[in-house]
């Protein structure tokens, strides 16, 4: 069984009207499988030489696309997108089986996160504040690098959500995981700053610990214009921004405690290789102090 504009256009009008994919996705799927057909033609193949690959031709392929530049994450999407084409192509009967099935992209490093220096952080922070939105900036600053938030669980912090007493917070993470945090006591404070002028722009019916000038809940993006806006008026020589704020929680607390585990804990991580990037960078920084400090691992000038 043979189809004159070869397999693609079948196999995307099935993801459309049977697995209902979006624009988006079958698009992609498009890409990625016009890709390798052109790449199949190229070398003298017909419209339907996507059906007859087999691993070796699956591997020059991604060798060829990896010389190019590609990155890994791009090429296991393209092998995902292959996948399913056969997936489907086997349930048609139309090939014998998978030739991508087994086969894995090359891995891309994985970028280490950047920080904030802990002394230059809390230079920042230690700041005096008296207006409005910048107690509330504050408060949400304190928060972010006290108990590690992503931006999403702290627009999302409602007031019943802190307890004050115990200094713990309960937050709505990834996958509306719930778990608790504890709270520090600058952040503590700045926030406990924050709620006794709270009410002079909090709607009177809004739940949310941390509100717009216009009253309701806050805006990511509001957050991480403030933020950024908060550190230039600061003095900071860099860019700052929500997610540095919790790579920098990360770091420092896992440089004095070594504790992997509960640093997973506290982030939310539900798998702990996303924790242990971390640990490269803490051995980053200790290989920067080996190489300054240690007086056979200094360059001859």
């Amino acid at each position: 069984m043979s189809d004159e504009a070869g397999p693609i256009e079948p196999f995307l009008a099935h993801l459309a009207h049977e697995r209902r994919l979006a624009d988006l996705s079958i698009t992609s799927y498009r890409a990625d499988l016009e890709r390798i057909s052109t790449w199949l033609t190229d070398a003298g193949g017909d419209v339907d030489a996507i059906t007859r690959l087999d691993q070796p031709q699956i591997r020059r392929y991604i060798a060829w696309r990896h010389r190019s530049g590609v990155g890994g994450r791009t090429l296991q999407r393209e092998l995902s997108s292959l996948r399913s084409l056969y997936r489907w192509l086997l349930r048609e009967g139309r090939v014998p089986n998978n030739p991508a099935v087994g086969i894995r992209a090359p891995k891309t490093p994985r970028k280490l996160p950047a920080t904030l220096d802990a002394d230059q952080l809390c230079g920042l922070l230690d700041r005096p504040v008296d207006d409005l939105l910048a107690i509330r900036d504050t408060a949400m600053i304190e928060l972010f690098y006290s108990s590690g938030l992503r931006l999403s669980e702290l627009v999302s912090v409602n007031l019943g959500d802190i307890d004050m007493a115990d200094a713990a917070l309960r937050v709505t993470g990834k996958g509306d995981k719930t778990r608790v945090v504890p709270v520090g006591t600058q952040a503590r404070e700045a926030v406990a700053y924050w709620m006794r002028v709270r009410a002079n722009l909090a709607a009177g019916d809004e739940p949310a610990l941390f509100v717009s000038s216009r009253g309701n809940r806050i805006h990511p993006r509001t957050v991480r214009t403030r933020v950024a806006q908060w550190a230039q008026e600061q003095g900071a020589d860099r860019h700052v921004h929500p997610h540095l704020l919790r790579h920098s929680f990360a770091s420092h607390l896992l440089e004095s405690s070594g504790d992997l585990r509960a640093v997973q804990e506290l982030l939310g991580h539900a798998d702990i290789s996303t924790t242990q990037i971390y640990t490269h960078l803490d051995f980053q920084h200790l290989a920067q102090v080996y190489d300054q400090a240690h007086p056979r691992a200094k360059r001859k000038s």
